[in-house]
Parts: structure tokens; sequence; C-alpha cells
């Protein structure tokens, strides 16, 4: 994020990724010192406890200063660089850069950015609320093994423009390891009523992969729930799926085993980082995670084919829908777009994989916000 200062001077600073995000480490400049940077272009490399990614520029500008360097691990807002024009002198630069401080707001920000614990049905679900207003709220559900982490760099851009809620699914992330049943139906229902627990009638829904479907059937089995629909390399749209990739998770106990299956989800697969595969064996290592994990593929999955395509019977019934899809994808073909009901707004994303929203999060968060404005 940048705040234009009353000097002409634009800082760069550390953003701040998910809601558990303390600091970054830099592991190198993309541009140099005197670029003409473009809104959304990345210009830095951050490495956190979590995963890697570009910083993109929050405005454009002239690169005049490269604060931080490689190596240093700083603080969330804290300095990285600045953007000025060459009418400022490099004087007033270096005056700006010795006196700039981190903004002392970021210990509140954080108080307000807890997780909360409900229970559901039995099950107890942890979930995260962002934003303010009045308006519908913006529901994230997550994929297949994963968490309401996924949205790490998507919840705060959301938050700005409409109330979010994030859970970690039944049987996933810190939510009781359990399941209230392994159909995409009974998710759905579970769905229906974590929402009826927090007194929400309706959602935009939003879902990945597994979560694409669940919001699919969610929209099926409960119409007047969902507003609209955004689907993020979503299952429910034809019957092929990376069966490998699904063994591989489920069967995967160790770090070397587990490495090269979550590098399946990137097009990158230096995105992943050492802590993020420890994250995942943690959780696996539950009592109760590896069977339940085992359960829903072989449900939803079996035979290595997707069991329900819930967005296809979705054609025809008016409802907004934004299909969004990394044209990399190992996991589920990037073909499968071209299924999607006709009146869906479909966006292809080169240089993506399964993780779309994290991997092209500046254009995602772009898209799903014209989406929302238009639903």
């Amino acid at each position: 994020m940048a705040l234009q200062s009353p000097q002409g001077i634009t800082p760069i600073v550390m953003p701040k990724w998910g809601l558990e995000m303390r600091e970054g480490t830099i592991a190198g400049w993309l541009v140099e010192e005197g670029t003409r940077i473009a809104v959304g272009q990345p210009i830095l490399e951050v490495e956190t406890d979590k995963i890697s990614n570009a910083v993109e520029a929050p405005d454009p500008g002239l690169l005049r200063r490269r604060v931080a360097q490689p190596g240093e691990t700083l603080a969330v807002k804290a300095l990285l660089g600045v953007l000025a024009e060459a009418a400022v002198s490099d004087a007033e630069i270096d005056a700006y850069v010795a006196a700039y401080e981190v903004p002392a707001a970021d210990a509140g920000a954080d108080e307000a950015a807890t997780y909360t614990w409900t229970a559901v049905n039995g099950i107890r679900v942890r979930h995260a609320r962002r934003g303010a207003g009045s308006g519908v709220p913006v529901l994230f559900l997550h994929g297949f093994g994963g968490d309401l982490g996924n949205w790490l760099f998507n919840l705060d851009a959301i938050a700005e423009v409409a109330p979010v809620i994030a859970l970690d699914l039944p049987g996933h992330g810190q939510s009781d390891p359990r399941l209230p049943g392994a159909t995409l139906a009974e998710l759905a229902g579970f769905v229906a009523s974590f929402l009826d627990a927090l007194e929400i009638p309706r959602v935009h829904a939003v879902g990945h992969s597994m979560g694409g479907a669940i919001a699919a059937r969610l929209a099926l089995d409960h119409a007047p729930r969902v507003a609209s629909l955004a689907l993020v390399n979503s299952a429910g749209l034809g019957t092929e799926i990376n069966a490998g990739y699904i063994d591989g998770f489920v069967a995967a106990a160790s770090r070397r085993e587990l490495k090269p299956v979550v590098e399946q989800l990137f097009a990158d697969p230096g995105l992943v980082t050492r802590q993020l595969v420890d994250d995942l064996l943690k959780y696996k290592r539950l009592d109760g995670v590896p069977g339940l994990l085992g359960r829903l593929a072989g449900t939803l999955f079996p035979d290595g084919r997707q069991a329900e395509q819930p967005v296809l019977a979705l054609a025809g019934r008016g409802l907004p829908m934004l299909v969004v899809w990394g044209e990399e994808d190992r996991i589920i073909p990037a073909r499968h777009a071209a299924h999607a009901p006709s009146g869906a707004r479909v966006e292809r994303l080169p240089g993506a994989g399964h993780m779309t929203m994290m991997e092209r999060a500046g254009e995602f968060n772009g898209l799903l916000r014209g989406h929302l404005a238009r639903a």
C-alpha cells in the first residue's frame, strides 16, 4: 500500500498479506532505480513465513529510491522504496526516508484481525470477518486441504468495498477435524447453517476449487442465500481432475513427500515456502484428518474423476457469475472455464496455476471487485 505525501513523495511499504502477517523478508528487487512504474507492476519480491510473492505497485510513478535491501526482514508498513518525480530533490528524499516511521496504528489493526470460533451443528469452525457496512457480505470458501489463509492476498482488498467472511470448512484449517458429511449437498448445507448461526441471510459466494463446487451447490439448494457466484479454478464444471495430486496430498506423510505435491498448485513452484509445507504437515497429522481427507476424496473424486458438476446445473438461472482460471492449472484443466453457463464472465489469466487468487492477486481482486459492483 502507499500514501501520497505532501512533498510529492509516494512511499512503497511492506504490504500486509493475510491476518497473521507481521513482517516480511526482501528476496530481491525486480526494477531498478529510475524506472517508470505502472500500477500493478511487480516491483520486488517478499518472503513471509507463509508464502513468497511479488509486491505490486499500488501507484504509478518514478522509482527514485530502493530503501529496503535483499535479506532485510521488515515489519508490515515499513518503508521499502520511494516514488517521486524528477523535480523532487535527492535531499528531500533523504529527509523523507530519515523521518519515516512505521505507523503506530498497526497495533490496533492487528487486534481487529482476530479469528472467531462458532459451533455449528456440533462442529466448531474458525472464521474471520473484515470490512464494515450494511451491504451483502462476501463469503470465501477454500478448496480441498486448504483453509481461509488461501485468501490472504484478497480479504483486505475486498473488505475495502464490502464486508467479508472467510471460514475454515469442517475438517480443515483450525476447525474441528470432523465432517458434516462428504457430499457437496451436505457441505453446502453446513455452510447454510453457518450463515444461520451468524444471522446472515444472503452472501456473494466466492469459491476456489472444491469450495467453488460447494458454493455452486449452495446456490442450487439454497438459492435465496446466494446473490452472486465467483468461481476460481473451480471444481464442478467438468469431470477431469488431477487424481495424482489428490491421492498424493492425502497420502503424503513427510515433507519430502508433500513438497512436490504442493508445488503442483502453483505455476511457479518457488512460491512454496518451507513454512507452508510444514503448516500443511502439521494439519495432516491431526487426529482424524487423514481419514476425513480420504473420505472427501473418495466421495467427491471417485476413480480420479469429479462426481458432480453443480455449476453446469446453474445454467438458465440468471445468477451473476464470474469464472476466473489460471492458464497453467495442473489440478483442474483451464479448458473447463469454457463450460461456464451462458452469461458468466470468464477470465483466463496467464502465468497462474491452480492458486490464481494468490499468484495473480491484483488482477483477481480487480475482477472480483468489478463483479461485485455489477452484481
